[in-house]
């Protein structure tokens, strides 16, 4: 008798093994509890003649709740992802490109920020700030949302609303338009992330680290049963962060406590509730200034162009609630919701102007107070069914979302807090000015849409996906000074999609796929109302594999994208605007993730990427589009585990990531980076199954390089310099 039951997988199992087929990581049976039900089938076969041979029975444990978990596999890859579906899909029959960031690799690199992950991510770019915010680009375009659990809420640099990786078990990348569940959005792409869920077996890890610059960082997790049954579990996340960085004067504190209940109110049906609340402290900078001529500084990477007063005060408070039934036929009903509230407080100094011979400029200064409340909803019933001997599956669903933004900020584009600065010997100590918030404005955009899906098997080796949605949207801009507002409004907005999946063998497919989003614009035409919204389409077609029995997974895909109706002047109304412009976006990405033999996992991910202007006013005709977006990038991370012998317990890491050149316009004037390659390395060590330590070393050849070049006032960040974290992580 073999008894499988639904079992979560306890964090702290987490030996590095994969299960040996992508069917096996879905329903996560370990393959060494498998291959024992398997023995058992082969011992009573052996059994000879018409003897019975009686065995005892095989319980095989381990099954995640969710199906596409990544904690606890020690993988660098994935046999499913849920981004851009309602369910857990496999990677294979996802007719886009999407990475994952799993937990393991998080573990392994150091990703603390949600930047960290796509700074390893092919096609994806992140244009550096302040640890936490950092503007994050995805082929060209800027991503202005995240997903929790498939729940959105804005996502924005300035206010330093991304969330610690702490609390999520994985990161889900998906490049290009996300329209069919999401309705608005920016055309390049949508990240998920993954809650880490509660498990019915007790365990949990506390871990420390050290770094340069007094980078230090404590994270514990716990996890188990509440009741003895195991019906009710529960889980508790808590982090603490405080650092310095490379720049004088700044420093960087986090604080994350998350905790998570689920309930599993019969054996087809699960509550599921969660809460945390994350604060960020930062001593902010603005980044360095450059010559008028486009000319970058060359100075310490230590300098700091700001003040001692220089604040940023973020609070932010979540809440998500899930109920999922399934039915007998493997499919499910859920429904859930995630409500976020976040204050965020700054006043802080920068550079006002170029710099001149002498290596002086100006010190200007903004103050802001930004309040947000973001709540969204989804109801779904997602079931397979039968046709012409064939089975299919279909999903039909509901979204809502509404937020409110009110922001309080100087009128102005800064406030003079010193005329001369002199960049060679900054001075700091300056007196901190009143500046009043006398520009109010709330922005309140809410839409709700509905959706369906069909996934369509006609024949054997092909899978036909088909998709639409029809969207509802409102958007109101209040001025709180004068009450004036601007109103938005598109109604049944239809958004497609299509793909298909076609497998050529067991192990590769290839796939094409059809998709589009559109995005409201604020710009008014001749006639003062809003010119119609920007749409984003994307034509993608692609190769998808898995190797080593489904612990390697590999990807590569050439797609076309145009953002249509962006907002130009209007030649025959002066001040107005029209839906005329249009930008192409053409590439090819390729990526491989996982294990192609015993005690190696391997990420490497390439990216060509070509951005360009196909209709637009003539000073920008047939330019680049997104000119900080290099047309080459790459990324590499392996690690090595020593599986027997002397070194048994020993793992080696080394990477590295290489940028070509990029550059950005601010009016005529071109500020340019060449190009970099940063090499990165990991030893670590697992003194007993409980404890591992670890080193690692960032830009480990101290390459001085800009990471990020804006204007001749602000925005030019030089990469990290050489660092090194050691850290201690306990298990139980």
């Amino acid at each position: 008798m073999i008894d499988i039951r639904n079992r979560r997988l306890n964090p702290a199992d987490r030996r590095r093994k994969r299960p040996a087929h992508a069917l096996d990581a879905a329903m996560g049976i370990p393959v060494s509890i498998a291959m024992m039900a398997c023995a058992g089938t082969a011992l009573a076969q052996a059994g000879g003649g018409n003897q019975p041979v009686t065995l005892d029975p095989v319980v095989v444990e381990g099954r995640r709740a969710d199906p596409a978990a990544t904690e606890g596999t020690g993988s660098y890859a994935t046999g499913a992802a849920t981004v851009g579906s309602r369910d857990a899909v496999p990677v294979r029959e996802i007719p886009r490109s999407v990475s994952v960031v799993t937990r393991q690799r998080m573990d392994d690199q150091n990703m603390t920020q949600l930047e960290d992950a796509f700074r390893r991510t092919p096609g994806t770019l992140v244009l550096s700030n302040d640890p936490g915010r950092s503007s994050i680009y995805s082929r060209g375009f800027e991503l202005d949302n995240f997903l929790v659990d498939g729940l959105p809420a804005p996502l924005s640099s300035i206010y330093g609303t991304q969330p610690d990786l702490a609390i999520f078990d994985r990161v889900e990348i998906l490049r290009g338009p996300s329209g069919l569940l999401g309705g608005t959005g920016e055309p390049g792409g949508t990240v998920n992330l993954a809650r880490k869920r509660p498990q019915d077996s007790f365990g949990g890890s506390l871990s420390g680290s050290l770094g340069s610059w007094n980078n230090r960082r404590i994270e514990g997790d716990v996890t188990g049963p509440l009741v003895e049954s195991g019906k009710l579990r529960g889980r508790a996340v808590g982090v603490r962060q405080d650092r310095d960085t490379f720049v004088d004067k700044t420093d960087n504190e986090v604080t994350v406590g998350y905790g998570a209940l689920e309930a599993d109110l019969t054996e087809s049906t699960t509550l599921s509730a969660a809460a945390w609340r994350q604060e960020r402290d930062i001593k902010p900078f603005n980044g360095l200034p450059a010559y008028a001529n486009g000319e970058l500084l060359d100075v310490s990477r230590s300098t700091f162009i700001g003040a001692d007063w220089n604040r940023f005060e973020n609070r932010s408070n979540e809440a998500i609630v899930e109920l999922r039934h399934r039915f007998d036929n493997g499919g499910h009903a859920q429904a859930s919701a995630r409500y976020v509230d976040r204050d965020v407080d700054f006043k802080y100094a920068y550079a006002g102007g170029a710099v001149n011979a002498a290596g002086n400029t100006s010190l200007v200064a903004i103050a802001r107070d930004y309040s947000e409340t973001a709540l969204s909803a989804d109801a779904h019933v997602s079931t397979p069914f039968e046709l012409l001997g064939r089975r299919h599956d279909a999903m039909v669903g509901a979204e809502y979302r509404r937020y409110e933004q009110r922001t309080l900020q100087n009128g102005g584009s800064g406030v003079t807090v010193a005329p001369v600065v002199n960049i060679f010997d900054p001075r700091t100590a300056f007196p901190e000015p009143n500046i009043p918030l006398s520009s109010r404005t709330r922005v309140v955009p809410e839409q709700y849409g509905i959706y369906g899906q069909l996934r369509l098997r006609p024949v054997e080796p092909l899978t036909a996906i088909l998709g639409g949605r029809a969207s509802w949207y409102e958007g109101t801009t209040t001025n709180l000074v004068t009450n004036a507002r601007q109103t938005i409004e598109r109604n049944g907005e239809i958004t497609p999609f299509a793909g298909l999946v076609y497998d050529l063998t067991d192990n590769l497919s290839a796939y094409v796929s059809y998709s589009e989003i559109f995005q409201p614009q604020t710009n008014l035409g001749a006639n003062g109302s809003a010119i119609a919204p920007r749409t984003g389409h994307q034509y993608e077609a692609g190769l998808k594999s898995e190797f080593f029995e489904g612990r390697m997974n590999g990807q590569v895909a050439l797609f076309r994208l145009r953002d249509d109706n962006r907002a130009v002047p209007n030649p025959s109304g002066p001040g107005s605007f029209i839906a005329g412009g249009e930008v192409e976006v053409q590439g090819l990405e390729a990526e491989i993730s996982g294990s192609p033999y015993r005690g190696l996992q391997v990420f490497a991910g390439y990216a060509l990427t070509d951005t360009s202007y196909i209709k637009a006013p003539a000073n920008q005709q047939g330019t680049t589009f997104s000119t900080f977006t290099p047309r080459h990038s790459f990324n590499l991370w392996t690690r090595y585990d020593f599986p027997d012998g002397e070194l048994r317990g020993l793992n080696l890491g080394l990477g590295g990531r290489y940028f070509s050149s990029f550059y950005n316009l601010s009016g005529s004037t071109r500020f340019e980076e060449d190009g970099y390659v940063v090499v990165d390395a990991r030893i670590g060590y697992d003194v007993n199954e409980n404890l591992e330590l670890s080193l690692n070393a960032n830009n480990i050849f101290d390459e001085k390089y800009y990471t990020r070049v804006g204007s001749a006032q602000v925005f030019n960040f030089y990469g990290e310099p050489r660092s090194f974290i050691v850290k201690a992580t306990a298990r139980f």
